[in-house]
């Protein structure tokens, strides 16, 4: 038999004890209760061994800030999920950057604490499905959904609400293709800046030498084809938020002129000989490893600290495999939609091996696989593809001259790539197949014979 996790709540009005403590009990939780945070350290130094801690953040005497603290000078791996007002957002970031888990707002309610004792109490407390009632999909944009249904998930759903509340800058970390932009768009539009301009730069995708124009704009005459002034990408965000992609990939130069920026909140278009002030709220994002970066000068250690208001570490799609069978549905009705195409079905083997596969390119690779099969609508391949079984094939039991089946995937992976590139151009122009053509550099008539050929049809025919 699973031994009853310990929860300590630490809060100093009896009613909230009395209520989570009848909560915990349900769930078969041993439950201790501290009504100060003096009385939950005094518990600690006395042997109580929490599996986890519910620390309300306002106290009289030692607060939930301080007790915090002392609780991980105490025991650094101890687990505290924060309970607070809604009013309480400040202290709670601060909280998050002393290495609490999570919050959990007042009044609390029944879902938010089960699923605190999910993600935070593993293996402890009887598991739900891991893929739930709780799922939640947001359409932020006409092509940007937020899909959360695992705890790491739901974790940095909590995060990014909590830190949209508070003006100070964030860092989005994790691999490429783990959805930052997406994490980015979700905080803004949570934000008070919501109406305002959302201003996105891919720092590795413009050159260096044009980086600093793109971002700071420039007057008349600062460099040759300078003809107009053009304001920067700070002065467009101004009063909203700016995402700095790939910010590790800004020279150093620039860094320090960003750094001044954050600190001052104005900088100099190139050739201006006055100041423009701007109130932007700084999102960065990047898959570097910053420590190493930082020793090797690639970035700015001053700057880390500026933009380390809060910290999100968005997980890899391989620790929230959970929530692969969800994005495959979503991910195949949008694509269905887009290329108007039927969408072939998802076999329980496919979905298996979906499990299975490693997914290195996360979000975005599992994205392009979907397009694929939208195009190709043939399981074998993509079976194959996952498998790294190239000689998968449906003619299985009576195998193919290997010659011909390579030629046979390699028409067939030409052809796919072929289609989503028509139907993107197709989308794009909203299906005016002439403006279609001139966008792929293809004749009309090239145009009219591929789409035959690969029964490519515009929505609803």
């Amino acid at each position: 038999m699973t031994a009853r996790p310990t929860i300590l709540v630490v809060d100093d009005e009896p009613s909230m004890r009395t209520y989570m403590s009848t909560l915990l009990e349900t769930h078969n939780c041993r439950v201790e209760l501290a009504d100060s945070g003096t009385d939950a350290l005094t518990r600690l130094h006395r042997g109580v061994s929490p599996d986890l801690v519910l620390l309300d953040v306002n106290m009289p005497g030692l607060d939930g800030i301080e007790t915090l603290e002392e609780m991980h000078r105490f025991s650094p791996q101890l687990k505290v999920v924060m309970v607070s007002c809604i009013t309480d957002t400040k202290k709670v970031v601060q909280a998050m950057q002393l290495g609490a888990q999570d919050y959990l707002t007042k009044p609390i309610k029944q879902q938010d604490l089960e699923n605190a004792l999910r993600d935070y109490v593993a293996g402890e407390v009887e598991q739900k499905p891991a893929l739930d009632e709780n799922a939640e999909v947001v359409r932020l944009s006409e092509d940007m959904l937020f899909i959360c249904g695992s705890a790491a998930m739901r974790k940095v759903r909590s995060q990014a609400a909590l830190v949209a509340t508070c003006e100070i800058p964030v860092l989005l970390l994790g691999e490429s293709g783990t959805g930052k932009e997406v994490i980015a768009t979700l905080i803004h539009q949570m934000s008070s800046r919501a109406n305002q301009a959302f201003v996105k730069v891919n720092c590795a995708a413009v050159p260096s030498e044009l980086l600093e124009s793109e971002l700071f704009g420039y007057e008349t005459g600062a460099f040759t084809g300078a003809v107009k002034s053009k304001p920067g990408k700070f002065e467009l965000a101004d009063k909203g938020t700016i995402l700095l992609d790939e910010i590790g990939e800004m020279p150093p130069a620039l860094q320090a002129k960003l750094l001044h920026i954050l600190q001052d909140n104005e900088f100099s278009r190139l050739g201006a000989r006055s100041t423009t002030k701007v109130d932007v709220r700084v999102i960065a994002a990047t898959n570097i490893n910053i420590q190493e970066a930082m020793a090797s000068k690639k970035l700015r250690p001053d700057l880390y600290y500026r933009l380390n208001g809060l910290t999100l570490r968005l997980p890899p799609l391989r620790e929230r495999r959970e929530e692969i069978p969800l994005l495959l549905k979503q991910f195949m009705a949008e694509m269905s939609e887009k290329f108007a195409r039927p969408a072939p079905p998802i076999s329980q083997p496919l979905i298996q091996a979906c499990l299975a596969y490693p997914w290195p390119g996360n979000l975005r690779e599992l994205q392009n696989f979907v397009k694929r099969y939208i195009v190709l609508a043939d399981e074998d391949l993509a079976l194959a593809e996952l498998t790294g079984n190239m000689e998968s094939g449906p003619s299985a039991g009576a195998p193919a001259e290997p010659s011909k089946k390579l030629k046979s995937i390699v028409r067939s992976v030409k052809n796919g790539a072929e289609a989503v590139a028509i139907a993107e151009a197709l989308q794009q122009t909203n299906w005016k197949r002439k403006q279609a053509a001139a966008l792929l550099g293809i004749s009309y008539k090239a145009l009219l014979y591929k789409m035959r050929q690969l029964e490519i049809m515009p929505p609803g025919k």
